[in-house]
């Protein structure tokens, strides 16, 4: 199961709605969605969170192109949304079969097969462990890096916190 918000920045705060990713197959489509909420072209964040095991955050500001952090690599490979964000990231193909095995919920059809290899990779090479894409995405708004790393669990309640727009985002989820 996961949950996804979007939080646009106006000149009263943040406003958040819930968003359904059904259409979103790529990240320009997210970037797309994402800007059609943007007030006055300000910023916009796709929160993506999976339980409590990755979450991801797409900053769009105005027509810039968007910048991304996953919290876990790995672990959002094997969800369909975290993987589209892990192969935009790293530049794997996506056509690699890897995703036919996806529901667009982000689970798994079937348990896949343990070889042993905790590594989640393809031909293209294993996927590390660990976060990946631009952890400075939220320095200027008062998450620096380093904080953005050290977060788990709840995440995105921890950084609407930070943000002023715990009340917004909370109302949404």
């Amino acid at each position: 199961m996961y949950f996804a918000a979007l939080l646009a920045r106006t000149d009263d705060g943040w406003e958040a709605s819930d968003t359904e990713l059904d259409n979103v197959e790529t990240l320009t489509d997210l970037a797309d969605l994402a800007r059609d909420r943007s007030v006055d072209d300000d910023t916009v964040l796709a929160l993506i969170e999976q339980e409590d095991s990755w979450f991801a955050i797409v900053r769009v500001d105005g027509e810039d192109d968007p910048r991304v952090y996953v919290s876990d690599a790995a672990a959002a490979s094997r969800s369909s949304y975290g993987a589209m964000l892990v192969d935009e990231l790293t530049g794997r193909d996506e056509d690699d079969g890897e995703l036919d095995s996806l529901d667009l919920d982000g689970t798994e059809d079937g348990e896949p097969e343990d070889d042993g290899d905790d590594s989640d990779g393809d031909a293209d090479g294993p996927v590390r462990h660990g976060p990946l894409g631009d952890d400075a995405l939220l320095a200027d708004l008062g998450v620096s890096g380093k904080e953005l790393q050290a977060l788990d669990g709840d995440a995105l309640s921890t950084i609407a916190d930070v943000l002023g727009c715990t009340d917004v985002l909370e109302a949404v989820r």
